[in-house]
């Protein structure tokens, strides 16, 4: 029996420093969500993982969709209200996954094209940006019966917009202080969150340097993400079982 087969829809382009030290960020949700110690399994049982950079026009063909059991939709530095070409033809194949009830995450820029693909709406949120390590409020009683979390987890958060209307039929399961739609679920095959459980602290202080640079932040706005990633550590454990459980549909004891 072969293995299962995942693909990542990359809608950022990496950077020098994130393909030199992890890979790029394919690497990086690998990492989060690949399967350990695949090398004692036998070959044709292997977990199979491919990236399409959607960024740049690449998609998986028709006939290809139905070869994968799921799909992870990256963060970007686009915005998921744009109009880009790449953007909109996104949102197509995001309606086709649904149609066809394939397991979608979305994470930050593909918790909000998944809200928008759906009929939602997402913008500029509110609060202004979001940077550094964030607690959320999770209400375990929304989540699928296998999805049984912590009320409380922290993730590093980088964002400026937000999901600001849910799709019909979506359910929030997260909320924190800054947004009001941390997480949501639409049926038991899609699932957006806000947050990076994939990133490390390395990570975002590299990416805190980058807006710096472009003049995206004030120095204020990234002292003060610097400070909280140093006070606070990411539940990553917790959050790889979360998206490995809902990805794969294992049962997260």
């Amino acid at each position: 029996m072969s293995g299962k087969r995942f693909a990542v829809l990359l809608c950022a382009e990496d950077s020098e420093y994130v393909k030199k030290r992890y890979g790029g960020y394919f690497g990086v949700f690998v990492n989060l969500l690949g399967e350990e110690e695949q090398e004692e399994e036998e070959e044709e049982e292997k977990e199979i993982w491919n990236v399409y950079k959607v960024v740049n026009g690449e998609f998986p063909k028709e006939e290809d969709i139905s070869l994968y059991d799921g799909f992870v939709i990256s963060g970007s530095c686009n915005d998921a209200h744009g109009s880009d070409i790449w953007i909109c033809k996104l949102i197509n194949l995001l309606k086709k996954l649904n149609s066809l009830k394939k397991k979608v995450l979305g994470v930050c820029f593909g918790h909000q094209i998944l809200c928008r693909a759906l009929g939602g709406k997402t913008g500029r949120a509110a609060s202004g940006w979001d940077l550094g390590v964030t607690k959320i409020n999770i209400s375990p009683s929304k989540l699928n019966a296998s999805l049984q979390i912590p009320s409380t987890l922290a993730v590093i958060e980088c964002h400026r917009d937000e999901v600001v209307e849910l799709p019909p039929s979506a359910e929030v399961i997260a909320s924190s202080e800054k947004t009001g739609i941390e997480m949501f679920t639409y049926g038991d095959h899609i699932m957006g969150m806000q947050g990076h459980p994939e990133y490390t602290k390395d990570i975002l202080h590299h990416l805190l340097d980058r807006l710096l640079q472009r003049n995206l932040i004030q120095e204020s706005q990234a002292e003060l993400a610097r400070v909280s990633i140093e006070a606070h550590e990411p539940d990553r454990e917790a959050w790889k079982r979360v998206c490995k459980g809902f990805l794969k549909g294992q049962r997260i004891l």
